[in-house]
């Protein structure tokens, strides 16, 4: 309901059209009752998530899986990273399946599961989410976790056997540009400092 108050207050043309679930005023827990709510919903959900500028909104990004995100920093900034891996790792399917692997929120969640792995000595899964990191990067000239994501990487490569050269070669061309890369903070400052709202 507070999704649906949301969305109507932001997008009112777009949620005309879109019906939300009602109540019943008898019978809401009913086995049946439950049934058909729970297919509407699905079906509400559906319906939002087919309108491109609602898909991408905030809202209805947040609804999803930003609880899972700040959860998860919690437990990271903790030291509870076993815990905090389950959490970032339904965050990332959460996304994958709403089809956001582009955005900031999902690099955020690729730090914490390269942090969290690291911290838990499963150096090749962290190399791994470096790695996908890096790939989403690649066309950016400048973001503010890439110095770091190069540098988990370029630590972990070393770790773990892996090719790291163009990795050096990236933060390479990040010094000659002027970036101070002493100064910046770590791939885990950066994710625990990271403000989640």
């Amino acid at each position: 309901e507070q999704l649906n108050r949301r969305l109507r207050c932001r997008f009112s043309c777009d949620m005309a059209g879109v019906a939300f679930p009602r109540k019943r005023l008898r019978r809401n827990f009913t086995a049946e009752t439950i049934a058909k709510r729970s297919r509407a919903f699905e079906q509400f959900l559906s319906h939002l998530h087919s309108i491109d500028e609602i898909r991408r909104s905030p809202e209805f990004l947040e609804f999803f899986f930003l609880p899972d995100l700040q959860a998860a920093q919690r437990l990271t900034c903790t030291g509870m990273y076993r815990e905090a891996l389950a959490t970032w790792a339904n965050a990332y399917r959460l996304q994958d399946r709403l089809g956001v692997c582009s955005s900031g929120r999902f690099l955020l969640t690729l730090a914490g599961l390269a942090v969290c792995h690291q911290e838990l000595d499963q150096l090749s899964e962290a190399h791994g989410y470096c790695e996908q990191a890096l790939q989403l990067l690649e066309a950016q000239g400048s973001h503010p976790l890439l110095g770091p994501f190069l540098q988990a990487h370029v630590h972990l490569a070393w770790k773990v056997g892996k090719d790291k050269r163009r990795s050096e070669a990236r933060l390479q061309d990040l010094r000659e540009a002027g970036l101070p890369l002493q100064q910046q903070p770590s791939l885990k400052e950066c994710l625990i400092k990271e403000p989640l709202e």
